[in-house]
């Protein structure tokens, strides 16, 4: 989830662009360097030609950005960029940008990134976009890292003044998370986020699962790392804030290291939410503890109600045998939670759409996002689905937002899935459903999947072919 800390690259044998050429903008660079940073976070365009999105206030205050500022030396002038919330002058007086890329909005990266090289200022570019997308990236910046951050950024940096960036910074290596410093956000405009803020925290890297379709478990490390339970306390108490997300691919990678840092938050007497897998659930012991520690909201991919398709994406450790016991602990508890769904899997059948909303709605599920399985460059599966001849789209997956099939599904056209799995969206976040799915009493687990739903709801309708990016 932390998108400018990534792993090992996947492309780990392209050493083509590993020299140590210089750009043209770092060549340029003379006395005049005074160490002014400027790191952006870009936003995206709906369409290629439509305006760039914007959102009027964020509730999660995210992590990459004042993380990236606590590890550059004290030496440097930072500015931190939101461009959802905030508009990016470029004319400012900066020595050196550097740019955190998702491939969603890698392409207005690209055009900040021309914009500023035009006039001399280097740029450098991070995350997992140029973690599967190197050698492209390199193309369109002056230095990519591929990495952890804490092994190559300040050594980017000293090149950048120095006059010496090398094409690519690779990290050969994953952090063993003790000693993170803090991160800057007292760096953050505060002016784009609501009053009653979440702040994120990471509380591991990388995962022990290996779901075929999977590619985060590349980027953030296919080793699984804790921090200690006392610096991420530390961390919690030094935001001052009562509402924390922990920003991790697996929060329970470890279920005993899990335990350990919720009995902490116990006293701190914060609401939480993070990402698990479902077979946590069933274990009454740690589910309990959730609860006591502050728990609010859970996402975790179920992704099918077949067991033959989890068994197809090698999730069988998903047991949809349990999925009752599963929902009706978390409703027991008073815990919000949301459930993610993929469809286009071999072996799926047609009447996956009405089988999976007749299962939401035996359940009363608060929330669920639909999604169309993508196969994601550097996974087994994009290996094999380019291999057969299913990849439609290679060069514009996951350019742009909103619900679009790249692939052949196994039983309809690639629009067919578009318009089945926005019928999901409009089907499923009906004002009917709504208030069926989520009646009283009040809490604040209900309100929580309540602003979930009215999000998705309003997305839904006013574009009927995109889904909310930011639920997180």
């Amino acid at each position: 989830m932390l998108e400018a800390l990534t792993g090992r690259s996947a492309e780990a044998n392209d050493t083509a662009h590993d020299s140590e050429v210089k750009s043209p903008s770092a060549r340029t660079r003379g006395n005049g360097f005074r160490n002014r940073l400027l790191i952006i976070q870009p936003t995206y365009r709906v369409r290629p030609d439509g305006p760039l999105y914007k959102t009027k206030g964020r509730s999660l205050m995210g992590l990459t950005l004042p993380y990236l500022a606590a590890l550059t030396p004290p030496e440097w002038d930072i500015t931190l960029l939101d461009e959802q919330i905030e508009d990016l002058d470029f004319n400012a007086e900066v020595d050196l940008v550097a740019i955190t890329t998702w491939t969603i909005n890698s392409p207005r990266a690209y055009e900040i990134s021309a914009r500023f090289r035009d006039r001399g200022v280097p740029v450098i570019m991070g995350g997992p976009h140029t973690f599967f997308h190197a050698e492209e990236a390199a193309a369109n910046c002056d230095a990519v890292g591929i990495g952890e951050a804490e092994f190559i950024w300040v050594r980017m940096l000293e090149d950048a003044a120095a006059g010496r960036l090398q094409k690519i910074y690779r990290a050969n290596e994953s952090h063993d998370l003790v000693d993170l410093p803090l991160p800057r956000y007292d760096l953050s405009n505060l002016t784009g986020f609501k009053k009653f803020r979440t702040y994120s925290v990471q509380n591991s890297r990388g995962c022990p699962f290996k779901c075929e379709f999977c590619s985060e478990r590349f980027y953030v490390g296919t080793q699984y790392r804790y921090r200690p339970a006392e610096e991420v306390v530390e961390e919690i108490r030094a935001t001052g804030a009562k509402n924390i997300f922990f920003a991790d691919s697996m929060f329970a990678g470890k279920k005993q290291m899990a335990m350990k840092l919720m009995e902490q938050l116990i006293p701190l007497k914060i609401r939480w939410s993070t990402l698990w897998t479902t077979y946590l659930c069933v274990d009454d012991e740690f589910m309990d503890l959730a609860a006591r520690s502050g728990l609010l909201h859970v996402n975790m991919g179920m992704e099918s109600v077949d067991q033959e398709t989890l068994g197809n994406m090698n999730k069988n450790f998903n047991k949809v045998e349990n999925y009752d016991d599963i929902l009706g602990g978390l409703r027991r508890r008073g815990i919000s939670y949301s459930l993610n769904f993929v469809f286009g899997f071999e072996g799926e059948k047609p009447t996956v759409f009405d089988n999976t909303l007749r299962f939401l709605n035996e359940h009363d599920v608060p929330v669920a996002y639909f999604y169309i399985l993508n196969p994601d460059k550097g996974t087994p599966l994009y290996a094999r689905m380019r291999a057969e001849g299913k990849v439609i789209d290679e060069k514009d997956m996951y350019r742009g937002p909103g619900i679009r099939c790249n692939i052949t599904p196994p039983y309809c056209t690639a629009k067919e899935m578009e318009a089945n799995v926005r019928g999901m969206y409009e089907r499923f976040y009906t004002l009917p459903s709504m208030i069926r799915r989520l009646p009283p009493p009040v809490t604040k687990a209900n309100i929580a999947s309540w602003i979930l739903n009215v999000s998705q709801r309003r997305m839904a309708q006013a574009t009927k072919d995109s889904k909310n990016f930011d639920w997180v």
